[in-house]
């Protein structure tokens, strides 16, 4: 399990002290795939690299497995990192190494024997589907083959905890989907918990279970991807999940609402019905659909009639199909039967 307790970091510049992190309170379980999500400038990247101290916090604890990091000499804490893995956003692959080789890196590093070394080197490049390249450099591999050739190095020495740093922000979008596939089967697998960084709600919606939505390097916002979706209680994860509206290009119009769709109703024809029993015209914005964690979920922005009587006959109604719906920041369900 990581635990971060009151963590801060801070850079010190000639003009002045920047805060990156600050305060931030995290549990990650073990087997978990969790994502930390924001815009540029967030402070998600220093935030990850806190977790293994390649950053060290300005305060706080990182704690993980009932160890805190930060008291640990030199030669604990190398031995902690070996627990732990990393992969980034542009690979940092070994150029004059061949595939098997920049995998074995970390092994030889650690002093395993060839033989052994050698072994698991060969099990790692089936796991990652790449035994046909292995004696290939990385200069002649696709992107997506370099990452999945970064996969298996973070892998080699059998950590507890894979760190994810943009790990698909250099791929395109088809690609991205086989690597995300990839680290959610190896987390099935072989149980490692997962460490997501990302400013794409797509990434966390396909292979994370809870996420933590982070602004200003402070953590605004957490919990399951589901909840998240249905009712964003921050500006920063709206934004995240409606791209659209908050896009200047977008429409702009006063009486505007925000609707989220779970399993069936995310197929049903919510807004003919509607339109055929409130005997109101709405205006669609945008729409699409998202798949996550294995279930259809639903999101639209429409336009509201301008008047109040008309908006209440919709409000009404969607009340009484338990659709989610935001207004004006406003989160409601038939559930929750009120503000939220």
């Amino acid at each position: 399990m990581i635990e971060l307790k009151d963590l801060n970091k801070e850079f010190k510049t000639a003009k002045a002290q920047v805060s990156a992190v600050r305060n931030v309170n995290l549990t990650i379980q073990d087997g978990e795939v969790f994502g930390i999500i924001g815009f540029s400038g967030a402070g998600k990247s220093t935030l990850v690299r806190c977790i293994n101290l390649l950053e060290r916090p300005t305060s706080g604890s990182v704690i993980i497995n009932g160890t805190d990091l930060m008291r640990l000499n030199g030669k604990q804490l190398r031995d902690a990192r070996k627990r732990i893995g990393m992969i980034f956003q542009q690979f940092n692959l070994l150029s004059q190494r061949t595939v098997e080789a920049n995998i074995r890196y970390p092994l030889e590093i650690a002093g395993v024997k060839r033989e052994e070394a050698d072994a698991r080197v060969r099990e790692l490049l089936e796991l990652v589907d790449l035994t046909d390249k292995a004696k290939s450099y990385p200069s002649q591999l696709s992107g997506g083959q370099k990452q999945r050739v970064a996969i298996a190095r973070a892998l080699a020495p059998r950590p507890e905890i894979i760190l994810c740093d943009e790990a698909t922000s250099a791929l395109d979008p088809i690609t991205t989907s086989s690597i995300l596939d990839l680290l959610k089967s190896l987390n099935e697998k072989l149980g490692v918990t997962i460490v997501v960084i990302t400013h794409e709600m797509k990434v966390v919606e396909q292979i994370c279970d809870r996420v933590a939505v982070m602004s200003d390097g402070e953590i605004k916002e957490e919990g399951t991807v589901r909840d998240v979706f249905l009712n964003p209680k921050s500006e920063t994860a709206r934004r995240l999940i409606e791209p659209a509206h908050a896009s200047a290009d977008a429409p702009q119009a006063e009486n505007t609402i925000r609707l989220a769709f779970t399993g069936e109703e995310s197929g049903a024809p919510v807004i003919s019905d509607m339109t055929v029993k409130c005997d109101v015209m709405v205006n669609i914005l945008s729409a699409n659909t998202e798949n996550i964690g294995g279930k259809a979920f639903g999101q639209m922005l429409i336009e509201l009639p301008a008047d109040e009587a008309s908006q209440l006959r919709i409000k009404e109604y969607l009340d009484g199909r338990g659709i989610h719906y935001e207004e004006g920041g406003l989160h409601r369900s038939a559930q929750e039967g009120g503000d939220a």
